[in-house]
């Protein structure tokens, strides 16, 4: 069982933190703003195109794959736009001094068949050693794509940039904090991704997604989102109580449960699958996302079954000491609900709100069916919304809070 009084101990909180991924997320508003500054510096606001690809391909792993995810939903169905995860994996070499290569150094990709001249290829990497991907690159300059690539200075795949004559960009990564102690990861080989590193990848993504057409936001909105990220590391900062503190708030509701991350639309579905993957990555906890209304036959049997039980059906005054706490399902419903008046509305520094279940705001009937289930099956749903009218704005609000519980969670579980 979580302490959630662990959660009001900064100074715990700070000790936990070996990698410091607080420090990270804290600093993710100013790699945004570094992030468009390098890519302007870098020639993107230069670039004139000739129109508007017939696809973009999006490239990596990780995160870099998530911030695909996010584009093609702020994008919208008028514009094609493809993830190329990794299709094999080879043993990497270890460097000269024998350390262990990260297992992403051995990765492949393949460019689909139907990929050509009309086509843009992106490869982003926060490492940019993956050799992988320097032989995709290698594809698309075969076959005439334009490509851009966001890589360290400095790397391959930087290096390879310039080989293929794609457009280069720098990939910005967290300054290292000066009293990181090291401390040697269970894995080695698979280390936990840089919780803030999404910004990295997606800020450059949606600036040229907006200079070549396939996005139509407002001039100022993606340094507007550095903004939204500094708000939100100010409210979900450590020594905020958790009372006031959303995401602890939010990660104490998870502890010792199953969550299904349901979302309505696909900004809110994009925000779902990066909270499962941060829950996984940073909290160590099993997730389960996906989009309404599909999610509720899809679900529909854990809600029958041992986890759905929201009674103890037993003796209710035995002695329960020694026994472990019960799992039980937890539904997290997230919404992007432009306009939307009463409870659910937010003040503009104060990101997503949670929706009282009495709110008396229009519902679709998924969201409304999907009350019904939890409530039939005495299974807690707690619903957040965020009233942004843009939807750039609403994703970063949604994904800055889940990703601070995340991290939450898996610090105050640590400590327990």
């Amino acid at each position: 069982m979580l302490d959630d009084t662990l959660l009001d101990d900064p100074a715990a909180l700070q000790r936990a933190d070996h990698d410091r991924a607080l420090l990270a997320l804290a600093g993710a508003g100013a790699r945004v703003r570094t992030a468009l500054r390098q890519a302007e510096a870098a020639g993107l606001d230069r670039l004139r195109p000739d129109g508007r690809p017939r696809a973009v391909l999006v490239a990596g792993h990780g995160s870099a794959l998530t911030a695909a995810e996010m584009l093609s939903a702020l994008a919208g169905t008028a514009s094609l736009i493809t993830s190329l995860p990794p299709t094999e994996a080879a043993a990497p070499r270890t460097d000269r001094a024998g350390a262990p290569a990260a297992f992403t150094a051995g990765l492949g990709w393949q460019l689909p068949g139907w990929a050509g001249p009309l086509d843009l290829l992106v490869i982003s990497s926060a490492d940019g050693g993956e050799q992988g991907l320097v032989g995709l690159a290698e594809q698309a300059y075969a076959r005439g794509c334009a490509i851009v690539v966001t890589a360290p200075a400095g790397s391959a795949l930087a290096e390879a940039a310039l080989q293929v004559r794609a457009l280069p960009l720098p990939f910005v990564a967290s300054v290292p904090a000066e009293d990181l102690t090291p401390v040697r990861a269970a894995e080695p080989d698979l280390p936990a991704e840089d919780p803030a590193a999404l910004w990295s990848h997606l800020s450059p993504l949606l600036a040229l997604a907006q200079k070549i057409g396939l996005t139509q936001l407002p001039y100022d909105a993606l340094l507007a989102v550095a903004d939204l990220l500094d708000a939100t590391a100010v409210r979900c900062r450590p020594d905020a109580a958790a009372y006031t503190n959303p995401a602890k708030g939010l990660a104490a509701r998870l502890a010792g449960t199953v969550p299904l991350l349901w979302a309505e639309g696909p900004i809110a579905g994009a925000a779902a699958t990066r909270f499962a993957a941060q829950l996984a990555d940073r909290a160590g906890r099993p997730a389960l996302a996906g989009p309404l209304p599909q999610v509720l036959t899809a679900h529909r049997g854990m809600f029958t079954g041992q986890l759905g039980a929201g009674v103890d059906p037993d003796d209710f005054f035995r002695d329960r000491v020694e026994e472990p706490d019960p799992l039980h399902l937890q539904v997290l419903l997230l919404r992007h609900a432009p306009g939307a008046a009463g409870a659910a509305a937010e003040d503009e520094q104060d990101g997503p709100a949670e929706v009282p279940e009495e709110d008396a705001g229009p519902r679709s009937f998924g969201v409304t069916r999907a009350h019904r289930l939890a409530a039939a099956h005495d299974v807690r749903l707690t619903e957040y919304a965020s009233t942004r009218p843009d939807a750039l704005h609403a994703l970063a609000d949604l994904v800055a809070l889940t990703d601070f519980a995340a991290v939450y969670l898996g610090l105050a579980a640590a400590q327990s």
